[in-house]
């Protein structure tokens, strides 16, 4: 029997250690790819905009409408889906558990749009090609968001860091919202002003919620409480400060700085 439990825990062993192997070989893979798509990303929309300079814009406008619908429908079904999934765990566990869980990557529904988001990080690198092609203005935020996003995505995956449920069904919601607004502006519908505005104060909500979940998940880390790690935390809380103070700045440019020009004119 102590021979027997022996080889049996030596085979546990060999097993976690093959089992992390892969899971790292996995990571690395994923992580290496991450930076690829990046790097090329950057070279083809700088690059784009250079090549475009002295040529006419492409209009593209049944393609964008085709391209916004496909990820607003993508969104809205992620919303539903890890939304349902967070109502439940807030319903039944409450808000702490909610924040510290981590089945939200293994179970049964959720675990497909875990792994379904990460992985949408890479196609919605293809809005920024309709900017170039059709020549309208490439702001700092919008190309320095896709790049950390599928950066820390497809870093912290591998990890199922706790926040991660919030993170993503945050995301899918306001998503679905914003490419759906996408969607009937490329099909030529006039949309109030206002639901603009909406948008990118849901979008400055997401981050703040997104700074303090990190705080907790810091906090109730260093009780043993969450699994995570520093180095995750820093990272996450550099981006998502970064994406508050400058979807704050663009809320301002974009919506009051002109209505002042407006009352002074």
């Amino acid at each position: 029997n102590v021979i027997l439990l022996y080889l049996q825990e030596m085979e546990s062993k060999e097993q976690y250690r093959t089992h992390t192997q892969i899971k790292w070989e996995t990571f690395l893979d994923l992580w290496s790819k991450s930076f690829i798509f990046c790097a090329v990303y950057a070279v083809l929309i700088f690059g784009g905009q250079y090549f475009m300079k002295e040529r006419r814009k492409f209009d593209l406008r049944k393609l964008l409408v085709l391209w916004s619908l496909t990820l607003a429908l993508f969104s809205m079904i992620g919303a539903v889906r890890t939304g349902w999934y967070m109502w439940h765990v807030l319903h039944t566990s409450g808000f702490k558990q909610s924040v510290c869980d981590q089945s939200f990557y293994s179970g049964p529904v959720s675990k497909f749009w875990a792994y379904a988001f990460v992985l949408s990080k890479a196609p919605e690198l293809g809005d920024t090609i309709f900017i170039v092609l059709r020549k309208q203005k490439l702001i700092f935020l919008h190309w320095y968001h896709h790049i950390t996003v599928l950066l820390y995505s497809w870093y912290s995956y591998k990890d199922m860091v706790a926040g991660g449920g919030w993170f993503m069904t945050m995301n899918y919601s306001v998503h679905a919202f914003m490419y759906s607004y996408y969607t009937l502006r490329a099909a030529g519908f006039h949309v109030p002003h206002p639901y603009a505005m909406l948008i990118t104060l849901s979008q400055i909500s997401q981050m703040v919620m997104g700074v303090v979940v990190n705080s907790l998940v810091y906090t109730w880390m260093e009780e043993r409480q969450c699994p995570s790690y520093k180095e995750n935390i820093l990272w996450s809380s550099i981006m998502y400060f970064t994406y508050l103070v400058l979807f704050c700045l663009f809320f301002y440019e974009a919506y009051l700085k002109g209505k002042h020009r407006v009352k002074k004119d």
